[in-house]
């Protein structure tokens, strides 16, 4: 007598995953700037200068200067011309009074003389070349600088990102099955 033998298949059961991946987008765009140039100021001022001519001592050498000192001229030197008159007049006095002894006659002389005029009185300055002062002052020059520069304004932009998360679509390619197959068994008898 023969056993009969159960026979059992087994089918695995599978199992499919199908994945998208995520996908994301970054994008960073420039930031915004705002420059603008902000010039440098120069400021220069020079005032005039100042030119100082002094012409006094010319119109002194020309004998055309202030009454005051033309009489303060004349006035210090009229002792010495009034000394030499009176040295004049002794001269005249002792030819006179030597008379007798004088190999000519001193009156005819004297006589023809005593209208000459006297020493020249000096109403005018020295002459010179270098009379008139110029003198000349130069203006002083005023620089003054703003510094310019540059204003920058610098607005960062945000980033732009964009995310599609993946999926993951699990799914069964086989269900697992068992089948059992029993012995066949002879009915008859």
């Amino acid at each position: 007598m023969s056993i009969g033998q159960i026979q059992i298949h087994q089918q695995q059961a599978l199992i499919g995953i199908q994945v998208r991946p995520a996908e994301q987008r970054i994008e960073q765009p420039q930031a915004t700037m705002d420059m603008r140039q902000i010039p440098a100021t120069l400021s220069i001022q020079q005032p005039m200068g100042v030119l100082e001519i002094n012409q006094e001592r010319a119109w002194d050498g020309l004998g055309l200067a202030n009454n005051l000192e033309v009489m303060s001229r004349i006035y210090s030197q009229a002792k010495e011309i009034a000394l030499q008159g009176i040295s004049r007049r002794m001269q005249e006095g002792r030819q006179l009074g030597d008379i007798a002894h004088a190999k000519s006659n001193p009156i005819p002389e004297m006589a023809k003389n005593w209208r000459k005029e006297g020493p020249e009185l000096p109403v005018a300055g020295p002459a010179s070349i270098d009379n008139v002062d110029v003198s000349y002052t130069p203006g002083q020059v005023q620089i003054s600088v703003e510094q310019g520069g540059v204003d920058l304004r610098v607005t960062p932009n945000r980033p732009i990102h964009e995310y599609t998360p993946g999926k993951a679509e699990i799914y069964m390619r086989q269900y697992g099955s068992v089948q059992i197959t029993p012995p066949s068994i002879d009915t008859v008898l």
